[in-house]
């Protein structure tokens, strides 16, 4: 799961907080939108961002606003790359649960990465499982 992954162009640290975290996302959104990227394109992007920060927020910094998000982004006129990095201790994205097995249906949650996973492009995360890369081609 090893990555090198290079700086992107914009980098900005905020408290782990939602209402945060909302003002960057329609500032990275509207860079979407700048760059012509369909409104099916614009909603898998919002979709996985969302998920992604929501994630870094409640299972990764355990809703601690003491704790910071990182959110670095670059879009161009042919994909959108976005990292969303917390202080927690990481995870194994490999190790969650298959949410279409029968037993799992009825479970609220659990399905978050299943829906990244199918809106984007690509998606992995570092090695210590703390940032996940989203990555959607422009349409």
């Amino acid at each position: 799961m090893s990555r090198n992954w290079q700086p992107l162009a914009h980098q900005i640290v905020i408290a782990s907080d939602l209402q945060a975290a909302r003002r960057v996302e329609e500032q990275l959104l509207s860079e979407t939108q700048t760059h012509g990227y369909s409104r099916e394109c614009t909603f898998a992007i919002r979709l996985a961002l969302e998920e992604a920060i929501v994630n870094a927020h409640k299972h990764g910094n355990r809703k601690d606003p003491a704790k910071t998000i990182t959110i670095s982004y670059h879009i161009d006129q042919t994909r959108a790359i976005v990292r969303v990095r917390d202080e927690g201790q990481g995870f194994d994205p490999d190790a969650i649960p298959d949410p279409t097995v029968p037993d799992r249906i009825p479970l609220p949650t659990g399905r978050g990465i299943m829906l990244m996973r199918a809106y984007l492009d690509e998606l992995c995360y570092n090695d210590q499982g703390n940032e996940v890369q989203l990555v959607k081609e422009r349409s």
